[in-house]
């Protein structure tokens, strides 16, 4: 029996979700995924602070932003070295209310891998919060050949709205999802309880793929964001799933059989469900999902944090 990482790659694409693309290199992922934290978390590592020290002698009389940029796609550039597939890279989710300055940023995020030389329609997903404003932002993006992965994305009416702006990709995220329910039960959690298929973040995920295959929706899930081994295993045969090295470690150490419940006839013998249209209508729903709301406020805030002090690196 082959262990549990190859197994998932029979049904699922995995993807690596890191910036350390040294370590990337040991789980032969098809994609990669990064973003702020994750880059904020490398380049104070020894290794890559030779990447950052390029960007601020090469191009230290340039704008921070456009710095900041520059490295992002350095790690990217480095990480398509490794990977057959696609990298994300993320919009500074400083702008994630501003859609034309998100359009703005992804435009220039594209032209600086153009200029490296990469094929951005094939290898680049440009990655955006799912608010309103960055989904219509996605939208206009993947209008022009951009393609985009939607992040920080709790809620069924995210994932609805993101389907009908034709995004390429989106990215619930697992994890913090089940640390809201967690935290929200306090003492009255039961661990084994709201474990693999009963885990909260699986469930939000299979309801979106669910949802998605049943209306024969392009966009594909990858499930992000994860706690424990148990959590992907319950989402094999999702379309792709972002992980950490130390979960794909743990997973290639893991020669226990894997159950793959994830495919179309599953995904049609599901509840049928329907959401409303329209940005009053997902501004409502949205509002009504306190688990939704409270997690992508908090998602902008954290990686507006660490571009903060990514920032502050570049300046220093």
């Amino acid at each position: 029996m082959s262990n549990a990482l190859e197994q998932l790659k029979q049904a699922t694409t995995v993807v690596a979700d890191t910036g350390d693309f040294q370590a990337i290199a040991a789980f032969l992922p098809q994609d990669a995924t990064t973003n702020p934290s994750l880059i904020l978390k490398a380049v104070q590592k020894p290794q890559y602070l030779p990447l950052l020290e390029q960007i601020k002698i090469k191009f230290g009389h340039e704008p921070l932003e456009l710095q900041t940029d520059r490295l992002l796609v350095a790690f990217g550039t480095e990480i398509l070295k490794i990977i057959p597939g696609r990298v994300s890279t993320e919009v500074d989710a400083r702008l994630s209310f501003d859609t034309e300055a998100t359009i703005a940023r992804a435009n220039r995020i594209v032209s600086l891998y153009r200029a490296e030389g990469i094929d951005t329609q094939k290898r680049l997903l440009i990655k955006i919060a799912s608010t309103w404003e960055g989904i219509q932002a996605a939208k206009a993006l993947e209008a022009e050949g951009i393609h985009c992965n939607l992040t920080l994305l709790f809620s069924p009416i995210q994932a609805h709205a993101c389907a009908k702006a034709g995004v390429q990709l989106i990215s619930p995220f697992v994890g913090r999802i089940y640390d809201w329910y967690k935290k929200s039960a306090g003492s009255n959690w039961d661990e084994a309880a709201n474990a693999g298929a009963n885990d909260p973040g699986v469930q939000s995920v299979r309801r979106i793929y669910a949802y998605y295959k049943q209306n024969e929706i392009r966009t594909e899930v990858m499930g992000a964001s994860f706690r424990n081994a148990g959590q992907i295993k319950a989402l094999a045969g999702c379309d792709l799933l972002t992980i950490s090295p130390e979960l794909l470690g743990e997973l290639r150490a893991d020669d226990t059989p894997l159950n793959v419940e994830l495919n179309a006839d599953w995904a049609l013998a599901q509840p049928r469900e329907t959401f409303p249209d329209g940005e009053a209508a997902f501004r409502f729903e949205l509002n009504a999902d306190a688990m939704g709301t409270e997690k992508l406020a908090e998602g902008i805030r954290a990686f507006v944090k660490d571009s903060v002090t990514l920032d502050g690196l570049l300046k220093a």
